[in-house]
């Protein structure tokens, strides 16, 4: 029988299983399938992994809940640095990096936006084009453009923080977002989301889609569909696209914070243009709830409450439903999704 304890974590309500490897040896775990045929039962998005490499750089792996690897999880990436902060001294400082998807993202320790919970902010950049980008469309920035093999109707940027997205600003109320009365409804995002990922001759390796709209100065709202994983609460990579997009047409400027608000929570993005190309850094909190161990006997996978002590401890503050509810309806926005 094989044990793992695992950290159920979340980052701006984007949840995940985490998992130490540098504690546990996971070499017996076929992680791509478990991912696939088990992390339904959690309730979450994904599935981290603190890694360490042969010059000590620590670094994540995540893993969609369809089995896939990704390249980058902006949400995951703040978990895994707090992770390693606070188990390993060689992460203690107030900057350190985290690799994922062969690139190294440099990560700040940074005040709460959310009560007291832990707080990282990540460097993330952003190319314009890359291997993802749609064959059909010019290699060149492609910024508020409709991609007519999608859909007429949305104009989209195409970014890769480290894995393909395209975001498309709309009105604050617009059907693609909302509906008649008033409320969040994905529906017609999930759909849009699916279509794009059939799509694999304009989008070789699928792609994260994400609608978006302002709210107000300074911040916007962002609905996203992940490759792999669905429509879910919340998006890290996506949101720092979407901010950088209202940089990039002028909703907001660079070097000017925005708020990026999603189901699951807020964050906060930082578009800058640097000699390197655009840099956004993307600042959240990295919120341990529970811990747990996975007893695998066999084809049989048991989850237990049982775990040996979180260290570091579980969070005493949680973003409770109620919570987030009340957040967002003090900043006049509306929760309730009426996508199944």
């Amino acid at each position: 029988m094989k044990i793992y304890d695992y950290i159920l974590c979340s980052g701006s309500g984007n949840r995940f299983l985490l998992f130490d490897t540098l504690r546990s040896d996971l070499s017996g775990l076929n992680i791509a399938a478990f991912a696939a045929g088990e992390l339904h039962r959690f309730g979450v998005d994904g599935l981290l992994l603190l890694t360490r490499d042969g010059r000590g750089r620590f670094g994540m792996r995540m893993f969609n809940t369809d089995g896939s690897e990704a390249e980058m999880c902006g949400n995951g990436i703040r978990c895994v640095a707090r992770l390693a902060r606070e188990r390993y001294p060689e992460a203690t400082g107030e900057r350190f990096a985290v690799t994922s998807g062969g690139r190294e993202y440099r990560i700040t320790c940074e005040e709460p936006i959310f009560g007291a919970l832990p707080t990282f902010g990540a460097e993330i950049p952003l190319s314009l084009h890359g291997d993802d980008f749609p064959p059909s469309l010019p290699a060149e920035e492609f910024v508020g453009q409709p991609v007519p093999e999608l859909d007429e109707g949305p104009a989209f940027t195409f970014l890769q923080p480290g894995n393909p997205h395209i975001v498309a600003l709309v009105a604050p109320d617009s059907a693609w977002l909302f509906g008649s009365d008033g409320r969040l409804d994905t529906r017609r995002l999930a759909e849009l989301g699916e279509r794009a990922n059939r799509m694999r001759g304009v989008f070789p390796r699928g792609i994260n889609v994400s609608l978006f709209c302002r709210l107000d100065e300074g911040r916007i709202f962002a609905a996203t569909y992940e490759r792999g994983v669905g429509i879910t609460s919340s998006c890290g990579t996506a949101m720092t696209s979407c901010a950088t997009a209202a940089a990039l047409l002028g909703l907001a400027g660079f070097d000017t914070t925005v708020e990026v608000w999603n189901r699951g929570g807020r964050v906060r993005c930082l578009p800058r243009r640097t000699q390197q190309g655009i840099v956004t850094r993307l600042t959240g909190d990295a919120s341990f709830e529970t811990a747990g161990r996975l007893r695998l006997d066999g084809k049989e996978c048991i989850a237990t409450g049982d775990a040996s002590p979180l260290d570091p401890p579980c969070d005493r503050l949680r973003l409770t439903e109620e919570t987030l509810r009340e957040r967002h309806e003090k900043y006049g926005l509306t929760i309730a999704d009426n996508h199944d």
